[in-house]
């Protein structure tokens, strides 16, 4: 998982990791409980049989694809098909287990939500195994299927069914090889950003294309898997996404202060130049000859009868 393109979430450091060794034990231990109640399924093969022959007819009723028309393509050739099988036995824990590390190491807040969600879904599968044994299309008689796995290698199962001591095949529904690749898409579709992060969803339809190629599932298998992926999803609540560090951070600048209201100019306002708004003027004339006369004194007249 390229941790170069799927940057680490900021508050990642902050969430402490659980413990290493309750986590190993807790995973161990769910395993090998699925494992074992897996084989309770033993001895129904008259039910698994018959649930088989059910589950046919539901497929044909709801126009599904037989799945013979996957496996044909698969047998052109002898390397295409052990490609196939190789990815049905290897795949399968290796992508689970890479990616539960990968999100303990980068995303121990998404690690959780994975570990819980993979947990409910195992544990509801688990039920419907004990409930309803279920043989694969390989085993039915009216699929004209063969055995993938037997015939070209390489498988896990033994070649009788009933006295496999290895793995109960009968637990065919739901089927957690598509579950899980799908869990592992959705899971790092939300824990990343990268733009290349939906590309993830390959996994689950080559895991479908193979599941139903070689067999070894039906695809109502992997239709109630992701009913119950759904449901297990809606219960355990996905943590925040990482954020986005591929584009440039840009520095928070602080906030601009209020602009000051610039001060108004004072104007000059010229008066108009006109005759009303100069001081009255008064003739030359008139100014020779207004004189302010003196105050007639008991001697004599004043300047002006002086004057004449």
């Amino acid at each position: 998982m390229d941790s170069r393109t799927e940057p680490e979430n900021d508050g990642a450091a902050a969430i402490p990791r659980p413990p290493l060794v309750r986590e190993l034990l807790l995973v161990a231990g769910l395993f090998l409980v699925y494992k074992f109640g897996r084989r309770l399924a033993n001895g129904h093969t008259a039910e698994a049989y018959r649930n088989a022959q059910h589950v046919w007819h539901w497929e044909r009723s709801l126009h599904l694809p037989g799945e013979g028309a996957v496996q044909s393509v698969l047998l052109h050739g002898q390397v295409l098909v052990r490609t196939a099988n190789l990815y049905y036995v290897a795949v399968h824990f290796t992508a689970t287990a890479a990616f539960l590390v990968w999100l303990y190491l980068r995303r121990p807040d998404h690690y959780l939500w994975a570990r819980r969600v993979l947990a409910l879904l195992t544990g509801a599968a688990l039920a419907l195994h004990l409930t309803f044994p279920l043989a694969p299309p390989r085993m039915l008689d009216v699929a004209h299927l063969v055995d993938t796995g037997q015939l070209y290698g390489p498988t896990v199962y033994g070649a009788k069914p009933e006295t496999d001591t290895m793995a109960n095949q009968f637990a065919a529904m739901p089927s957690l090889h598509f579950g899980w690749a799908l869990m592992v898409a959705i899971g790092l579709i939300v824990a990343t950003r990268s733009r290349l992060r939906w590309l993830w969803l390959l996994h689950p339809l080559l895991t479908l294309l193979v599941i139903v190629g070689t067999a070894n599932h039906y695809w109502l298998d992997a239709i109630v898997a992701s009913a119950l992926l759904g449901v297990a999803l809606a219960v355990v609540r996905a943590p925040s996404s990482a954020p986005d560090k591929t584009r440039t951070a840009r520095p928070r600048l602080p906030a601009p202060r209020p602009a000051e209201p610039a001060p108004v100019a004072r104007r000059s306002v010229a008066l108009p130049d006109t005759p009303a708004a100069r001081p009255p003027a008064f003739p030359a004339a008139a100014r020779r000859s207004t004189l302010i006369p003196d105050a007639p004194t008991a001697g004599g007249p004043g300047l002006v009868g002086a004057g004449r």
